[in-house]
């Protein structure tokens, strides 16, 4: 996708039924192989990661994200997913959209590896993803634009301290319950908690609102995110 062109983001967290469990061996195959097949379709035209949840939560076994050029896209490859042998047993416990902008406040700051100063989302391919949405209070959109700025400098200078974990910040006004949803990429758990644990004493943190449920997910191929139904 072209630089600082905005993206259609989506997290679809999906759940298979019970009842797909005690399907027969070839029948469970055959579905997982129609809904491995339509990604692979949309591959090409959109970016696709798929991750596993199995272990981290109890009401979803896997997630795709995806990044499209269009809504459109997203519809077509869903419609095409849930007419599959496994897309009739799969359920959808929760989904969060939204699109990709340059963020107001970063300006012409710059932190290696992020990209949420340009607009744009490049996923690194890190071996774990945390998603939350993001809901600020209405007291924090009535502060003085500089008042903003500078609540959110501090957040920069303590994201600054843990450049393993990389943030991809998008943007669900209106598209979406949620008015932020953000994605932490990083190959080490134990930073992602210190960097929210330090978070939490930040400035920023009474204007949140409300900032779960949280994801954790685990990089997987889809074909063993697949297996690993059943």
């Amino acid at each position: 996708m072209a630089q600082n062109t905005p993206s259609f983001v989506r997290y679809s967290f999906l759940k298979a039924e019970p009842e797909w469990r005690r399907l027969p061996a070839l029948e469970r195959e055959r579905g997982r192989a129609e809904f491995e097949a339509v990604v692979e379709e949309f591959a090409p035209r959109m970016e696709m990661h798929s991750y596993s949840l199995m272990g981290t939560r109890g009401d979803v076994d896997f997630m795709l994200w995806q990044i499209s050029p269009s809504l459109e896209m997203l519809q077509e490859l869903w419609v095409r997913a849930a007419g599959t042998g496994l897309g009739a047993y799969l359920t959808t416990p929760h989904s969060f959209l939204a699109m990709t902008r340059p963020s107001q406040y970063v300006g012409g700051h710059s932190h290696q590896g992020q990209t949420h100063h340009t607009g744009s989302i490049k996923p690194k391919g890190d071996p774990y993803l945390f998603i939350y949405p993001f809901w600020k209070t209405h007291d924090w959109y009535q502060l003085a634009s500089e008042k903003r700025q500078e609540i959110m400098n501090q957040h920069f200078t303590v994201g600054h301290r843990y450049p393993s974990v990389k943030i991809h910040t998008t943007y669900a006004f209106g598209l979406d319950d949620p008015e932020f949803v953000l994605g932490f990429e990083s190959a080490s758990p134990e930073d992602f908690v210190r960097l929210v644990m330090e978070l939490r004493e930040s400035t920023a943190r009474p204007y949140t609102l409300r900032d779960t449920p949280v994801f954790t997910c685990v990089k997987t191929p889809l074909r063993e995110c697949l297996q690993a139904l059943g």
